[in-house]
């Protein structure tokens, strides 16, 4: 066999792309159907979060009521539903409040000397070294309880972790040539800061607030579950998992049904921000 009959049997090289595995697919599938109830309840229900009917509570899952009914006679299925959009906002607007104030704490840490710098990371270290449910609580009490408390609290449990990845990316651009040489150039550092080293910063602290928004769904639905988040009647999954606590004996499905919604959001969000992740790396996700 001559060299050039040797190269001919070689397959040539496949194209890279985007070609997510089946987990992926799956996981992106139920995020973008969660993301569609959030936004447009009515699309799946007809019926109201709150709507009572005495004479049908208890009922177990049917096609009148495909989740049955709870002890008020509301449907659980709508309540499950519409609850999607408050279980979603908290854990996206805490992420959101997180990534804020991590880009504050991280850039003033990095840019402001070294007195400065030890401070605000040995704040953080003490912050990260409290469980995140912990230092959650904590604030709450501060903060107070609600849908706003909730938030705060779980923000600043993600804020230290954040403000780490924020300060560690701001120190290598800032000692990066084309810094260096605005500097020497005499551009004004507060330009220096928005036009290069602010959104060299984004790009991971991004992809790590995608895999962290599982971990602030589920913290914020935990505070509910406790009694510290969303107050009854509000149809938020981790309120609805305490309501539905006191009768798991006679129906099951009123605790069942929003603590699988819950578990499959986490999963998903956990899933697609994992793949995103890796791909950011140059990995592929397995």
């Amino acid at each position: 066999m001559t060299s050039h009959q040797a190269a001919a049997t070689v397959p040539p090289p496949r194209r890279a792309g985007w070609r997510p595995r089946p987990g992926v697919a799956l996981a992106v599938a139920v995020l973008a159907l969660i993301l569609l109830a959030a936004l447009a309840p009515s699309l799946f229900t007809g019926a109201g979060a709150t709507d009572t009917d005495p004479l049908a509570a208890l009922r177990p899952p049917s096609g009148a009521h495909w989740f049955g009914t709870d002890q008020l006679g509301r449907d659980v299925f709508a309540r499950v539903v519409h609850g999607t959009r408050y279980s979603l906002a908290i854990g996206a607007a805490a992420t959101g409040a997180g990534v804020a104030l991590a880009v504050v704490w991280g850039l003033a840490a990095a840019l402001s000397g070294r007195f400065g710098d030890a401070l605000l990371m040995r704040a953080a270290d003490v912050l990260l070294a409290l469980p995140g449910l912990l230092l959650a609580l904590l604030v709450v009490l501060v903060a107070g309880k609600g849908v706003t408390g909730t938030t705060i609290a779980v923000a600043v449990g993600t804020a230290p972790g954040f403000a780490r990845v924020v300060r560690a990316q701001a120190l290598v651009v800032r000692r990066s040539g084309y810094v260096e040489s605005a500097v020497t150039l005499g551009v004004p550092r507060l330009l220096i800061v928005v036009r290069h080293v602010l959104p060299n910063t984004l790009g991971p602290l991004l992809v790590l607030a995608t895999v962290t928004l599982g971990a602030s769904i589920s913290t914020g639905a935990a505070l509910s579950y406790l009694g510290l988040g969303a107050q009854p009647p509000t149809p938020e999954w981790g309120a609805m998992l305490t309501e539905g606590q006191g009768f798991l004996d006679q129906a099951w499905w009123i605790a069942l049904f929003p603590g699988l919604l819950l578990l499959a959001t986490v999963l998903a969000v956990t899933v697609v921000g994992r793949h995103a992740q890796n791909r950011a790396e140059g990995r592929s996700f397995r």
